[in-house]
């Protein structure tokens, strides 16, 4: 297998995160994210871990992009901090920041190479958050403001964007079981907040595709293959219930199929409680490409003890599974199949991989990390895609999570996905084994 099996015009690339590189948290005019809070708090994060520094991307980027052209990538996706660019969420907007992400972008068209700007990676300012944050009304004014500078002021020189990274990811982890930020929990705060965010992605792309020229305009939705532990009667009902809301909760709005309710009574009763059928069209928006974000499939219980779902996870660990340091499963036929899965959609016709990479508990000895575990992951996982572009599904792009170890959410800095090390006590990059394995892939 070679990167030319893929087609000439297949995109590869690496996908990174403003609060999880950039550093410089509260410097040059940026306001508070709701993770610069929630990782003060006593206990929300390994070991206390806080982004304030990180990677130091905000100083470094030109060493940082230098790598990956290094590295053999095209594509460089990289978010926006919104309350780098409006420190208040709106209104005041802050000249420093515009000018650093005009930088990021110059830096990168210098290279030749290509950069994605995600305009929504989890990092809201923490001023719109105390007035409600995703759950508020007001959200939508808020986000289309922000999404609207960001499209006039940078459009002229960026034309891939993502507008929303994970959906289900930052309104279940954050507004639902408060294990991220901003740490709110209850169903009735995720529903609020997922309606926003649903309404939120095809705006936002309504307004990048009026005011940028070509624009290829994608969203990034999570996703894990749902496999029910047993063939039972109740076990295959708590597995459709979590597909529905992990993989099609947001994917099937965008399409114009509203909600999933048929399925489960508790979308049901969230669509007429919340009158979904009226923003419909709000929702809807033909995406130039699906962004498809997957780590690991989910094999799935009947459990009438969990609240709502009734659903819970057999870890990969206790079924003897292969998995990573993160204890998520290793399965690149469950990858190819969550592939089939979104494509057989009619209405999805451009799916781009987003996301997709691993933990593994690789060091540095000896000025080098021989992390070969990674490598047999990315393999595997690539092979997986292949396949099922061979049989027809229009796959354009790869980026591979992600360019170098960071501050990894509640993860703090343990968890190293990276194909760069990083020292986070003295910030030296050094390139892993797997980022010279993906030198030599992209160079056939």
């Amino acid at each position: 297998m070679h990167s030319s099996d893929f087609g000439k015009d297949f995109l590869w690339g690496v996908a990174t995160a403003a609060a999880q590189i950039e550093g410089a948290a509260n410097s040059y005019g940026k306001g508070p994210s709701i993770w610069d809070t929630f990782a003060k708090r006593t206990g929300k994060t390994k070991k206390g871990h806080n982004p304030s520094e990180a990677c130091d991307f905000y100083h470094r980027y030109q060493e940082d992009i230098a790598l990956v052209k290094t590295l053999g990538f095209k594509v460089f996706r990289f978010s926006i901090a919104w309350a780098r660019i409006f420190p208040l969420g709106r209104g005041q907007i802050n000249q420093d920041g515009i000018r650093f992400y005009n930088n990021v972008i110059d830096e990168c068209l210098k290279l030749d190479l290509i950069p994605m700007v995600t305009l929504y990676h989890w990092d809201l300012p923490e001023s719109l958050s105390k007035e409600g944050g995703w759950t508020a009304f007001g959200i939508n004014a808020w986000f289309n403001e922000y999404v609207a500078f960001c499209a006039k002021e940078y459009g002229n020189k960026v034309k891939h964007w993502v507008v929303i990274n994970e959906p289900f990811g930052f309104t279940s982890l954050g507004y639902m079981l408060g294990v991220h930020a901003p740490g709110q929990t209850g169903v009735h705060n995720f529903f609020d907040a997922a309606l926003h965010t649903a309404i939120a992605q095809a705006e936002g792309a309504k307004i990048l595709r009026a005011e940028v020229k070509n624009a290829i305009i994608g969203t990034a939705f999570s996703c894990s293959e749902i496999v029910p532990y047993t063939q039972s009667a109740q076990d295959l009902l708590a597995a459709k219930r979590t597909d529905a809301l992990m993989n099609r909760f947001f994917l099937e709005p965008v399409l114009g199929m509203g909600f999933p309710t048929a399925d489960w009574e508790v979308l049901e009763k969230f669509a007429i409680s919340h009158s979904t059928w009226r923003y419909q069209e709000r929702m809807k928006f033909d995406f130039d490409f699906i962004g498809l974000q997957n780590y690991f499939p989910l094999v799935i219980k009947y459990n009438a003890f969990i609240p709502v779902v009734q659903a819970w996870e057999v870890k990969a660990k206790n079924r003897r599974a292969p998995h990573t340091a993160m204890g998520w499963e290793i399965n690149a036929n469950s990858f190819y199949r969550i592939i089939k899965q979104f494509a057989a959609y009619p209405q999805v016709n451009n799916i781009m991989v987003t996301e997709n990479g691993a933990y593994f508990q690789d060091h540095l000895v000896d000025g080098k990390v021989n992390d070969q575990a990674r490598i047999h992951y990315f393999k595997a996982y690539l092979a997986a895609m292949l396949k099922a572009k061979n049989e027809g599904v229009n796959i354009t792009g790869y980026l591979a999570w992600t360019l170098m170890d960071n501050f990894e959410w509640a993860e703090g800095y343990q968890a190293r996905f990276g194909l760069v090390h990083n020292d986070f006590k003295t910030q030296q990059r050094t390139i892993k084994q797997s980022g010279y394995w993906w030198q030599d892939f992209l160079s056939l």
